[in-house]
């Protein structure tokens, strides 16, 4: 196969171009697009549909469907009645960094926003996982995820009462669980199990993060033990998939 010099490493080889050349049209649209966005630097205004599609002689239905793609892929966000070249995507570490630190580390400001903080007795599945006993009070703490006042993903949280008792009055939900648990109750995370996979967005979730239901997200199921090997939360956030990707440093064990 023909490999060309200037194939950048993470990008689709051949450009994603079959061996037989044949591509659809949608496709040859937005990779010409995409040179547009590249063009065009973060925040650029892209062209109206009509306008497209005269420059690249093609229907609005394929220029439609190559922006439905970049807009997916979060090359490019909508503002307004228009669209403009997204900024690039959030990188969290897959480690038991808080959300807060990986934002941080970026450059951006993370925040939250409480949508809710119940007490209820524990159902079986969430106890066996926060190592308590099924009517023994849980906490679950639901907020909005942000990012320099953007919103990008919704966590919810599941603790026990006895380990956390006073979270209702002495914690600011807009702040860091971790940073609470470590500087006011002497709690360190030890250790974590992690689970991704891909979903839609429920309509509730969809809404309370602010985008449509048919945009794809990551959804992270976290277990977290303390040093001494206690489970500790267990926690389910989605992340938006055109606004997240994670990354993890990978070592031998010998």
């Amino acid at each position: 196969m023909d490999y060309p010099n200037d194939q950048a490493p993470g990008a689709p080889i051949r450009s994603g171009i079959p061996e037989h050349g044949r591509i659809p049209k949608y496709y040859a649209v937005k990779a010409r697009i995409s040179l547009l966005v590249d063009e065009l630097g973060e925040g650029g205004a892209l062209p109206t549909e009509r306008d497209l599609a005269l420059r690249y002689e093609v229907s609005r239905e394929t220029v439609r469907q190559a922006l439905r793609e970049l807009l997916l892929e979060g090359r490019l966000r909508r503002r307004g009645r228009g669209t403009v070249v997204a900024g690039p995507k959030l990188e969290q570490p897959l480690s038991l960094a808080s959300y807060t630190e990986g934002v941080r580390r970026q450059g951006r400001r993370p925040g939250r926003h409480l949508i809710g903080l119940d007490r209820f007795p524990c159902p079986e599945a969430i106890a066996t996982e926060i190592g308590v006993t099924r009517g023994e009070p849980v906490w679950h703490l639901e907020r909005v995820l942000l990012a320099d006042d953007e919103r990008v993903g919704l966590e919810s949280t599941y603790v026990s009462v006895a380990r956390v008792p006073e979270l209702d009055t002495r914690f600011d939900p807009d702040s860091s669980f971790y940073a609470y648990l470590h500087d006011r109750l002497g709690v360190s995370f030890g250790d974590a199990d992690e689970r991704i996979e891909t979903v839609l967005a429920t309509p509730r979730e969809a809404l309370l993060i602010g985008t449509p239901p048919a945009l794809p997200m990551l959804l992270l199921h976290r277990l977290s033990r303390d040093t001494e090997g206690r489970p500790l939360e267990r926690v389910r956030t989605l992340f938006r998939g055109d606004r997240f990707s994670f990354t993890a440093h990978l070592g031998s064990r010998g």
